[in-house]
């Protein structure tokens, strides 16, 4: 493929009406066919990370991981330079996708090529795309000047997609003019690609610019409050505070005067008028967090602010007027607590007038894999590791587990099991593997043959794991025989789909859902 085909290709995607991801994937697709590549990233800068949004030829959860500049000295030379940066196959400097190459995962990269560019757009610095070559030399003068002219057609598809997305977005909001706040921190920021996962951010940009209360339902750990934060940065009151109240922790006695305030003299120790949470997050948003385990008595003043929009401080003579819109959330069934006489009715139509369900983890597929590369890249920063990533077994096993704490648990075993791999003697300067045994995942929560040797030596006598489903059984099949197809045709997927029977396009599709190929960040 020459420099003038791929560049017309890019040009005619443009034009072409194509959905975001899918061009963005087109875009590394081609970049990796034309420079015969190992792997290619495109990927965004958002304060001092960068987040890739497209890959190509990278492990299956490299779309998670965020690469912090500073931890990395290529990726960082690449943004502040113009053009394009080549590292010579001697660099000293580590490069970021050691061990995430698809095509020989794991294998230390001691002598491979790699380049990048910085991309502008509209006079601003949006991000950066790298291209990585196990092969020495690939990346020659010619290829160097063959990227240096593509430039142009990369940072056009970035400039459409971009607007495509602030014209979606203009959309949703019925015609008002986009709120412009900015992007999410990295605590903040919702990973996912599976179904179930879009069908809730597009449901969350719907509601969040409406005033209506909203009720978060969801499993201990799914990550409620992320979502709250999402439907308050969304929203008309972006701008306001947002007040998180954790209604668990508050102990009875000092409840009302939490979120009401008291005047002075309400109580002994009450030297001072004090506001509550109600009155901080005046103009934004209340999060109610556990809004299940509020007592009775005020439960009933809180539904009397959320009929008449007023707050009467603890102690006070006369009410005050607020506008707060209230986001609650909680893992327990609130219609039980109705009937059994802890919580109010009333109360309860009044927080859901909106109610959200949050999936749990075990539901949302490969979204998984996503999840661990970014915890994952956090604990190879912080324990000073040159790479840590995932074998496949260790891969099968996080997708085929229950996950019974959800995300919050997927975040400890990844840390667990990267302390773990340290103080068994691992070489911080050398590409670190988590095996599946080194999970310590719940027996009870795995299906019967995912655990390895080791983990069903270490687990003699314990009770018998539950037996996977069809579904997942046929997946792991699927995965472990296209795996070995592309081993054996040494990573040649035409070949691999003729030794499969397959059509070739069908084996991508096919493999792409089942996680063996990455795709792309929505």
């Amino acid at each position: 493929m020459t420099v003038s085909t791929i560049h017309l290709l890019l040009l005619t995607d443009l034009v072409a009406d194509l959905p975001v991801a899918v061009r963005l994937q087109r875009l590394v697709g081609s970049l990796r066919a034309h420079f015969a590549c190992g792997a290619v990233a495109l990927l965004k800068l958002e304060g001092e990370h960068l987040r890739p949004v497209a890959v190509d030829g990278l492990v299956n959860d490299a779309l998670g991981r965020r690469f912090a500049v500073k931890d990395h000295p290529r990726l960082a030379a690449i943004v502040q330079r113009r053009g394009v940066t080549r590292f010579h196959q001697d660099s000293v400097l580590p490069d970021p996708y050691d061990g995430l190459i698809d095509e020989r995962v794991g294998e230390p990269l001691a002598v491979h090529d790699c380049m990048g560019m910085a991309l502008d757009v509209e006079g601003k610095r949006w991000g950066v795309v790298t291209l990585d070559a196990i092969a020495v030399g690939a990346f020659d003068e010619q290829a160097q000047g063959d990227l240096a002219k593509l430039a142009c057609a990369i940072e056009a598809a970035v400039r459409v997609t971009r607007l495509e997305a602030e014209i979606r977005a203009f959309r949703l909001s019925g015609g008002a003019l986009p709120v412009g706040t900015p992007a999410p921190g990295e605590d903040h920021e919702i990973l996912g690609q599976s179904t179930a996962i879009t069908h809730l951010l597009h449901e969350l940009q719907v509601v969040a610019d409406s005033e209506l209360p909203v009720l978060l339902l969801g499993e201990t750990g799914v990550g409620k409050e992320l979502f709250a934060h999402r439907l308050h940065r969304l929203s008309r009151r972006a701008g306001k505070p947002l007040v998180h109240v954790n209604c668990a922790a508050l102990p009875e006695s000092l409840a009302e005067s939490e979120l009401f305030g008291h005047a002075r003299g309400a109580f002994s120790g009450a030297v001072n008028d004090r506001p509550g949470r109600f009155e901080a997050a005046e103009g934004g948003t209340l999060f109610l967090d556990e809004v299940g385990e509020l007592p009775l008595s005020i439960q009933a003043k809180l539904l009397r602010t959320l009929q008449n929009g007023e707050i009467q401080r603890l102690g006070a003579d006369r009410p005050r007027r607020v506008n707060v819109r209230v986001i609650a959330a909680t893992n327990r069934s609130l219609r039980d607590h109705v009937r059994d006489g802890t919580f109010r009715a009333d109360l309860y139509h009044r927080l859901s007038v909106y109610p959200i369900v949050i999936p749990p983890l075990h539901e949302r597929g490969n979204d998984v894999l996503l999840l661990a590369g970014r915890f994952l890249e956090l604990n190879r920063a912080r324990l000073g590791l040159r790479s840590l990533r995932l074998s496949p077994a260790a891969e099968d096993a996080l997708r085929l587990y229950r996950w019974p704490g959800n995300v919050r648990e997927l975040e400890h075993v990844i840390s667990r099991s990267a302390l773990k791999a340290v103080s068994r003697g691992a070489d911080r300067k050398e590409i670190v593997t988590l095996e599946a045994d080194m999970l310590d995942l719940d027996p009870l929560a795995l299906p019967a043959g995912v655990l390895t040797r080791s983990n069903d030596e270490a687990l003699q006598g314990a009770t018998a794991p539950l037996l996977a489903s069809m579904h997942e059984v046929v997946e792991a099949s699927q995965r472990q025989a296209i795996r070995q197809a592309l081993a054996l045709h040494g990573d040649n997927w035409a070949a691999a789909a003729r030794q499969l029977q397959l059509d070739a396009s069908n084996l991508h599709k096919l493999a792409r859902r089942l996680g063996v190929k990455t795709g792309l960040v929505h």
